[in-house]
């Protein structure tokens, strides 16, 4: 799979920004497309992807530092995607189409670990 990351213009005023964009990018080692191959559609990733959005936004969570817009390389096809970090791609996942067996294990899984910090 092929990255594209593109921006029409850079300035210099945006040193800081550019750098803190390329940092979070860093930390972002999964693809909103990687879930096609846990069986999700396009779509089911689509509306996933906006509820854990969401989520994310009224729960104080900084969006920019886990969700971030790329285009990918698919079948030579580039496609809308997007660069998620190990809380992005959870909240993606958490929030996917239940009758899938993907989401429900790990729903099941986050649901097992949270019990057990709890005891």
């Amino acid at each position: 799979m092929e990255l594209l990351l593109y921006k029409r213009k850079y300035k210099v005023n945006n040193n800081i920004q550019n750098f803190m964009h390329f940092y979070n990018a860093k930390n972002m080692k999964h693809l909103a497309s990687d879930l096609l191959d846990k069986g999700l559609s396009p779509d089911q990733i689509a509306n996933a992807f906006t509820t854990a959005i969401k989520v994310a936004n009224v729960s104080g969570i900084e969006v920019e530092k886990h969700f971030m817009p790329i285009y990918s390389g698919i079948n030579n096809e580039i496609i809308q995607d997007c660069k998620l970090s190990d809380l992005g791609y959870g909240l993606v996942l958490m929030n996917a189409d239940s009758n899938l067996s993907t989401v429900g294990a790990f729903q099941i899984d986050i649901l097992k670990g949270y019990l057990k910090k709890r005891s």
